[in-house]
């Protein structure tokens, strides 16, 4: 009897640090990082389709250059596109920005009111191989040239 109580206290106990060390593991991901790069919107080019003018389908390209927070030094550049999917008001993007050591990848909505806009990281590689979260998109001028990105990682 005493050998199967110190049997099933030690299992309890094995299975309080394995739930512990999760919930630590769990919560220094939820704390992540953040990085903010800034993107010159300079090649943005809209492929218009049929009905002309604007309408669902049509695409937004781009291959912009990425500087850092300071908006000082170019540090790499961003590809991707946007279809338009609300007329008027919205396109769906997915986009790469791609740096020194790696590159990450969102996929989101773009609003021509240029209010803040979420997207999802859906994933990365190099340095943020298991990147995860959310990028805000942030426009830094009335005239959408300049776009803040704020990368909230966590993986």
């Amino acid at each position: 009897m005493l050998r199967r109580l110190f049997v099933v206290g030690a299992v309890v106990a094995l299975v309080a640090v394995a739930v512990s060390a999760t919930a630590l593991a769990a919560g220094d991901q939820a704390a992540g990082k953040t990085l903010r790069v800034v993107e010159h919107a300079v090649s943005d080019s809209v492929v218009d389709l049929a009905p002309s003018g604007d309408s669902l389908g049509d695409v937004l390209a781009f291959g912009n250059p990425i500087f850092d927070a300071a908006d000082d030094h170019e540090i790499g550049r961003d590809q991707g596109y946007c279809v338009r999917t609300n007329v008027g008001e919205a396109w769906e993007c997915n986009w790469t920005v791609i740096l020194a050591r790696g590159s990450i990848t969102v996929e989101g909505p773009f609003y021509d009111d240029l209010r803040d806009s979420p997207l999802a990281i859906t994933g990365g590689t190099g340095a943020y191989l298991n990147a995860r979260g959310q990028m805000t998109l942030h426009a830094r001028n009335a005239g959408g040239t300049a776009f803040d990105f704020i990368y909230h990682i966590v993986g």
